[in-house]
């Protein structure tokens, strides 16, 4: 039996290509870890991540699931299926003459989600009002979905035409399907209706979303109902939470596969956010650099990026999101040789069998393996010392497949690596500025495992001079996901003209829906009505060239005329700025509710009287592209309120390394945080 203690416990837990995350805070006292992340099994990582984070508070894995208030989990579990292509056989049943419609392959050229002889058309009429006149034929039905079933389809996607303005048929497809394979027979299989997944415009858009929700259903399912049952055999008392793409967590009861794809650069990006609004910054650049990819994002007058059509692995959804843009160069990067010069990346040595230096049976040369052989990375103080790396192997590796080809040093290789990231990254970061209302202005808030190696150059490829790093920034993600709310969004339609005739009662019904199933779903949640924030999300168009934008509001404005007039102004500017006197349309409305569990706090410190140099903890070899010089290498945990340095110079932690490039200087602030400016 485990001990209970008097204390506030919250654990959050991100799962990445390379490494799994975890934070974890007990009653102020906060803890990081990191694990490998066990790519065939991810609940073995995360079940380690926690075992390790109670090792840090000296507790049983028992004792702190017990005491837990709250348990959060981010995966890439949805990410990697789509990549890998290793999802569920689908079944797509469609209007007949929409059938070319289905997602055929992304823009990668990656094989088909769904082949096309799994693509059946059924029959349906439709007014040109988009109401259905007439139910699809039973029997036909039936026809299709044997069909399907009997060719390896192992659940069935049906995406019929205007189904986003009436699903009734899309329901009568599943109405019928299950009546012949009840949820209590072995040989029933799932159906996802388009229609519920989205209810906005765009059937292409729809059925791809749809398509991949389905595509990665049966994985996650597998992988969080047994993550959940793990926690509850080791005495967690609570819920687990699983992060979605939206800004908010959710139950697994209450989370569509789909909205956890990107769900931990999600919570990496309010996190930047968050980190901005303690400056008073409205312009942030979020760059998340790990093991395998860097994910860029931006906040645009405090307001984070926000995709309403996002490109989910080439396939064009209808589901808005957070908008991360992830590019293929992380610390497991493959180098290889490009002409003269070397290419890095898309290809990743993953976890297994990792870089040449993890000596696990890698072959290709990687970002790391460059990292080691310059001397940023220390091979004995990896992670902590936990896993050692081997500098031999790396510069074996290095040499065969670069440097000998290109006839250069092995030393030379690896600062080619390295210049070629830090340009290809600084051109990604240079474009997300572009967003911004002052990109001059803009602050990158940098973070990954890999994130402090590369963040002063690609700064200064990008043409911005100042950076923020958080104590937490090699397990940023998992830290933003402490300062994720429980919450949902629920979407209707409007499709009406958005002007001074507007008449508020046609939101009225809306609203009273939405709150009707956000409230019994946040009970379920654990929630009281008066613990509830709402907040109303407007999707406006024009009536000409079809451009949407989103506009938010609090939830009780159609009491408000004076505020409703307000947006009508608002969506006009917006979509007409050079003053038109087209209309608006309203499309659709969203609510959305969000409720807190328990929250850490981050303290400020008091200013130390200590010398940095009192941090230094060794000296060491630096290859700077023609020749080595001397760093000084800083132990991140000694530096305090007050210290300031000048590069170059290494800051060590257990988890990762930043190389305060030369020309940057660094001091820590109050929320011991690292602010680096270019001099």
């Amino acid at each position: 039996m485990s001990q209970k203690f008097e204390m506030a416990i919250t654990i959050d837990i991100d799962t990445g290509g390379t490494f799994t995350d975890g934070f974890f805070a007990c009653n102020g006292e906060i803890k990081t870890v990191q694990v490998p992340t066990t790519p065939h099994d991810l609940t073995l990582c995360f079940l380690e991540c926690i075992k390790a984070g109670a090792e840090a508070f000296a507790m049983t894995a028992q004792d702190l699931l017990y005491n837990a208030d709250i348990v959060r989990f981010s995966n890439t579990i949805g990410t990697n299926t789509i990549i890998q292509r290793d999802g569920s056989k689908l079944g797509l049943i469609v209007t007949k003459g929409t059938e070319d419609h289905f997602p055929a392959r992304a823009d990668s050229g990656n094989s088909p989600l769904i082949d096309a002889n799994m693509v059946i058309g059924i029959d349906e009429v439709i007014s040109s009002g988009g109401v259905m006149e007439e139910a699809p034929d039973a029997e036909s039905v039936l026809i299709t979905a044997q069909t399907l079933i009997d060719q390896g389809a192992r659940c069935l996607v049906v995406a019929l035409a205007n189904a986003e303005i009436n699903p009734v048929n899309e329901r009568a497809v599943r109405r019928i399907i299950k009546a012949e394979y009840p949820r209590d027979y072995l040989g029933s299989v799932p159906v996802f209706l388009s229609s519920d997944i989205s209810t906005r415009s765009g059937l292409q858009q729809r059925m791809n979303t749809a398509v991949l929700n389905a595509y990665i259903h049966a994985k996650l399912a597998r992988l969080l109902y047994k993550a959940g049952e793990d926690l509850r055999q080791r005495e967690y008392r609570g819920t687990l939470f699983i992060n979605h793409n939206n800004g908010t967590v959710a139950r697994v009861a209450k989370t569509r596969a789909v909205n956890t794809y990107n769900s931990g650069p999600a919570a990496g990006l309010l996190g930047a956010c968050e980190v901005g609004k303690s400056y008073g910054l409205n312009n942030i650049i979020s760059t998340d650099m790990g093991g395998t990819s860097l994910d860029i994002a931006y906040a645009c007058d405090g307001k984070p990026s926000y995709s309403l059509e996002p490109d989910v692995e080439g396939f064009s959804c209808n589901l808005p999101m957070l908008s991360i843009r992830a590019l293929g160069t992380g610390g497991g990067s493959v180098a290889s040789v490009d002409g003269s010069g070397v290419k890095v990346g898309p290809l990743s040595a993953g976890a297994l069998p990792g870089p040449a230096a993890y000596n696990l049976g890698g072959s290709q040369p990687t970002v790391t393996d460059a990292n080691l052989i310059l001397g940023i990375l220390d091979p004995e103080f990896f992670l902590g010392g936990s896993m050692p790396l081997h500098i031999d192997r790396a510069r074996t590796i290095v040499d065969e497949v670069i440097a000998r080809p290109l006839g250069l040093s092995v030393d030379q290789a690896a600062w080619l690596i390295k210049q070629q990231v830090d340009k290809d990254l600084g051109i990604a970061v240079s474009e997300a500025a572009s967003h911004l209302n002052n990109g001059n202005d803009a602050v990158i808030v940098a973070y990954g495992g890999a994130g402090g190696l590369h963040a002063c150059d690609i700064a200064t490829a990008a043409g911005i001079r100042k950076i923020v790093m958080t104590p937490f920034s090699a397990i940023f993600s998992a830290y933003s996901s402490s300062l994720m709310e429980v919450g949902h969004i629920y979407y209707r339609r409007i499709d009406g003209p958005f002007n001074d005739s507007f008449d508020p009662k046609k939101l009225e019904s809306a609203i009273a829906e939405m709150r009707c199933e956000a409230d019994r779903d946040m009970r379920g949640e654990g929630f009281a009505e008066h613990e509830l924030n709402y907040s109303l999300q407007l999707f406006i168009k024009n009536t000409g060239e079809n451009r949407e934008i989103r506009l938010d509001t609090q939830i009780d404005f159609y009491r408000q005329g004076d505020v409703l007039k307000d947006l009508i102004k608002r969506a006009e500017t917006a979509i007409y700025p050079n003053g038109s006197d087209a209309s608006c349309v309203l499309s659709s409305v969203a609510c959305l509710v969000k409720a807190s569990r328990v929250s850490q706090a981050v303290t400020e410190l008091e200013k130390t009287r200590s010398h940095p140099d009192d941090a230094i903890k060794m000296r060491r070899r630096l290859f700077t592209g023609e020749d080595s010089i001397e760093v000084p290498v800083y132990d991140r945990s000694r530096l305090a309120y007050g210290h300031e340095l000048a590069g170059p110079a290494l800051i060590e932690s257990d988890q990762t390394t930043l190389l305060l490039s030369q020309n940057w200087n660094m001091k820590i602030d109050p929320f011991n945080n690292a602010i680096l400016t270019e001099k």
